[in-house]
């Protein structure tokens, strides 16, 4: 594996396939903004869907606050960011780090590799506010009264994502490793769950984990 960032922002060959990069004096202000607008109409879209989910917008504590610190408090995945908004950065670096090796992907701009990543990431938020894994959470991990997210904090997931997509294109892609293994740590220690231990527990659960994940509460 060479020694390359994740994401290189470098501009398509001579008659290599796929969209012009955005930078290219060619391209017009239309073709620009495209992958901007669908993005803003992807997350747009998402919102949509959530209300008709029936996702409240905020905490129904009425809390003003934008973060909660409480895992398990009724206040968690109901405020814009909590613990579980740092694996959405995981989420973005992991996207980030598996894009640079799709070749399509690769060749486009950070906009458009925007487009595909954000779709992925805003169809999880949708599917995870489904009564199937609402309920998945509250039989099978620790979330036993999690309810789904607010719309709010939906929103902030997905900025996170957003965020450590971003964050990760211009890193090389073992220091994206290693922030990803450094926060799966620092979470495992503080609210004993994380990226990993949340979809093993989701996909397969074990007892014992979910008997010492509950020791916090």
């Amino acid at each position: 594996m060479t020694d390359t960032p994740v994401s290189p922002e470098s501009p398509d060959s001579p008659g290599s396939p796929g969209l012009p990069d955005l930078a290219t004096p060619h391209a017009s202000p239309w073709f620009r903004a495209m992958p901007w607008i669908i993005t803003t109409a992807l997350i747009a879209a998402t919102v949509w869907v959530l209300h008709e989910l029936g996702c409240v917008w905020w905490c129904t504590g009425e809390q003003p606050f934008l973060w909660s610190g409480d895992v398990w408090s009724m206040h968690n995945s109901q405020h814009l960011v909590d613990h579980y908004s740092f694996t959405h950065v995981s989420h973005g670096l992991i996207f980030a780090l598996l894009f640079a090796f799709i070749p399509p992907l690769r060749r486009q701009s950070f906009a458009w590799r925007l487009v595909p990543a954000v779709t992925i990431e805003a169809a999880w938020e949708i599917l995870e506010n489904t009564p199937l894994i609402i309920n998945r959470y509250r039989e099978a991990t620790m979330a036993l009264g999690y309810n789904g997210d607010s719309i709010g904090n939906s929103l902030g997931d997905i900025a996170c994502f957003i965020l450590g997509f971003a964050f990760a294109t211009g890193l090389r892609w073992y220091w994206s490793v290693s922030l990803f293994l450094a926060t799966e740590v620092i979470l495992l220690l503080t609210i004993r769950d994380n990226l990993l231990l949340n979809v093993l527990m989701l996909l397969w659960p074990f007892d014992a984990v979910r008997e010492w994940q509950s020791v916090g509460m």
